[in-house]
């Protein structure tokens, strides 16, 4: 594909499509192929980062082909290149489960789009285009009597408490969707819990790093390194953090779970680190 002409696909497409209903994306592709390009991918990326903190209802993907090729030929391909967004979704830690639609539709017809030019007709219906439904909010009905609800006890006065094989679970350290650093919000909580951790002298402890989403028990891939281990970056990034705050890195190691232990529910909780403590010195 022309550069000129891939700029020109960018330049019209530069901004996601957002309504009240729905968000959706289209991704380009070259002659003949299902590959996403480098430049889509990107785009792609910065789309799927935007969901991070959105409740997802569903996610549709569907693929298109120019008017070319013979329709079995059409067909094959635009359900290749639906399949190819699929897997970038799904390792960028997007539920497979919210993927309800990856369908290949075949050819576009040329006068579908308003444009003169044959070859941009043409580059334009080279497409896959992705649908994400938000989950609309609940509304809850207003309850005259107060219920009393006992708190959770915090991850601070866990930390003060834990024994040798206790697991803590840092629920209000959450990640950015592929990357190893933490939310904004985390960083005060994660504070909290290293002046516990430098408090608690006499424990020795794993960090684990967790991911969601990912097929079977593979690892994500880090969309800073391009390294198919995010789990082991973010256990590595916590692991630093404490370093930094004063925690002995004689007292931990971390660890790299990938996707094999889920806890169900939102899948932004699977991409959590949690604490093992795995021995406690006795003479401190």
């Amino acid at each position: 594909m022309n550069k000129l002409f891939l700029y020109t696909l960018i330049a019209l497409n530069c901004a996601f499509s957002f309504s009240q209903k729905e968000l959706t994306h289209e991704v380009y592709f070259e002659t003949d192929k299902y590959d996403v390009p480098s430049t889509e991918e990107n785009r792609l990326l910065l789309f799927i980062s935007s969901l991070m903190d959105m409740d997802i209802e569903s996610i549709s993907i569907y693929g298109f082909c120019d008017d070319r090729g013979a329709d079995t030929y059409n067909l094959k391909l635009s359900q290749q290149r639906a399949e190819a967004i699929k897997t970038v979704f799904s390792n960028n830690e997007i539920s497979e489960s919210l993927i309800t639609n990856v369908d290949g539709k075949g050819e576009i017809l040329l006068k579908i789009v308003e444009e003169k030019n044959i070859l941009k007709i043409r580059g334009l219906n080279r497409k896959v285009e992705i649908i994400v439904n938000p989950k609309l909010p609940e509304t809850k009905p207003i309850q005259k009597d107060t219920i009393a609800v006992v708190k959770e006890k915090d991850v601070v006065d866990l930390i003060k408490e834990s024994t040798k094989g206790d697991k803590i679970i840092f629920k209000n350290i959450l990640f950015k969707t592929g990357y190893a650093t933490v939310t904004p919000d985390s960083k005060k909580n994660l504070d909290n819990i290293a002046k516990a951790l430098v408090e608690r002298k006499d424990i020795y402890f794993t960090i684990q790093g967790h991911v969601c989403c990912t097929q079977f028990t593979r690892d994500a891939v880090d969309r800073k390194t391009k390294l198919r281990n995010l789990s082991e970056a973010r256990a590595k990034y916590v692991y630093d953090y404490f370093a930094k705050k004063g925690v002995d890195k004689k007292r931990m190691r971390h660890l790299g779970m990938r996707r094999k232990f889920p806890l169900g529910g939102d899948p932004k909780f699977d991409r959590r680190v949690e604490i093992v403590i795995t021995y406690v010195d006795d003479a401190n």
